[in-house]
This record gives structure tokens, C-alpha cells and sequence, in this order.
């Protein structure tokens, strides 16, 4: 009888051991992860962040009638792993939403013509230590609104990061472009995201920007 006690006693105390030790293992899962979010949001830790963007909604090329732009949704994700500002680049004039063909064609003149169209409002970019710059990819080229933006300010010795959404161009040479408008600033490797991954595949996007903040 004693030994039959004392068998079902050492049942009893592997089974706590084991369940203590699966609890300590869901606990150092959720802790792993806990920490590698609250990575992402301190990746820029003691600097002050600003998330600038300009984005269209309406019809887009790959992803029909959007009512929240490609570029936008990158920008909210940036904003909400790095606790940074963001702030909306708006012509005062806005590009047509019903037809994508005319926004391109809209664009194209802009460029040729080197415009600098009006925008709306604006934030002082010289109380910020970093500044992600996010647009669509036109023409393997910024939108003229984001110049209009960006040659308004002070950018010495600012950190400036840009991003943007396109369907096979990427970021195409606006990195450069950004360093020869920005003087004094430090421009840093941008990330490119395909518009319709940020529409249709917010999983996997949210991956992408996570894995190039971290390495940032």
C-alpha cells in the first residue's frame, strides 16, 4: 500500500514539475516577443520621429478604387513600431481619384516641368531628429508635391529615411534625389513596398517594415 502511495505522490509531482516547466516556456515565449515589440518601438531610442508622407487614394494602378493610400498604410505601420509624428503631405490642388491614367499623365507634366505644387499646411521638421520620407513611385521620380515639402526646410544634420510604394520600380533614384534636396542631412537605405502588398497583404508588409527597421 506504501508503495503504491508513494507512486502515485511521484506521479503527481512530475506532472506539477512538467506543467511548471511548460508554464515557464509559454511565459519566455510571450516574454521573447514582448521584448522584440518593445524592440521596435524604441529602435530609435532618445530621438524624435517624424513620419512625412504623401499618398493618393482613389483608383491606383494593381489595386482598383482604394480609400486609404498605399503609401499611407506604410506610413501608419513606420508610425506605430517607431512612436513617431505623422504628418500628411496634401496638395492644395488634389489629383483626380477617378482616373489613375490622368494622375499619371498629371505627373508626368509635373515632372518635365519641375512644379512644385502648393501644399497644405505644414510642420516644422527642424524639431525632429528623424525624418522618414514616404511617397508613391512616379515616373521614377517623388511626387512634386514631396519637393514642394522638402525645400522647405533646414534638413542639417537631420537623420532622413524614405520609403515607398510602387509596383516594379522601386525606390528607383530618389534616395539620390533626396540627398541633393536635403543638404546636411544624413540619407539612410530607403525600403520599397509594392502597393498592392500594402493593400492586399498587410501581414506580410508589416514583416517588411519590421525587418528593415530593425536593421536600421
Amino acid at each position: 500500500m506504501r508503495k503504491i502511495i508513494s507512486m502515485v505522490v511521484m506521479f503527481v509531482v512530475s506532472a506539477m514539475s512538467m506543467m511548471s516547466c511548460a508554464g515557464n516556456d509559454s511565459n519566455a515565449a510571450t516574454d521573447s516577443k514582448t521584448r522584440k515589440e518593445k524592440s521596435m518601438e524604441t529602435a530609435l531610442p532618445g530621438k524624435k520621429i517624424l513620419v512625412a508622407f504623401f499618398s493618393h487614394t482613389g483608383e491606383n494602378y494593381g489595386v482598383g478604387n482604394i480609400s486609404e493610400g498605399n503609401t499611407h498604410i506604410i506610413a501608419k505601420m513606420i508610425s506605430e513600431a517607431t512612436g513617431g509624428t505623422l504628418f500628411e503631405i496634401v496638395p492644395e490642388k488634389e489629383y483626380p481619384h477617378d482616373s489613375y491614367d490622368a494622375v499619371v499623365e498629371i505627373a508626368k507634366q509635373e515632372k518635365a516641368k519641375k512644379a512644385r505644387p502648393a501644399i497644405k499646411g505644414d510642420v516644422k521638421v527642424e524639431d525632429y531628429d528623424v525624418i522618414f520620407i514616404g511617397y508613391p513611385n512616379w515616373w521614377g521620380d517623388m511626387p512634386m508635391p514631396v519637393y514642394t515639402f522638402l525645400e522647405k526646410h533646414d534638413w542639417n544634420g537631420k537623420t532622413v529615411v524614405p520609403f515607398c510604394t510602387h509596383e516594379g520600380s522601386g525606390l528607383s533614384n530618389t534616395e539620390k534625389h533626396i540627398a541633393e534636396t536635403c543638404k546636411g542631412a544624413t540619407v539612410v537605405n530607403g525600403l520599397a513596398v509594392r502597393g498592392a502588398t500594402s493593400q492586399n497583404n498587410r501581414e506580410q508588409a508589416r514583416k517588411t517594415v519590421s525587418s528593415w527597421l530593425n536593421k536600421l
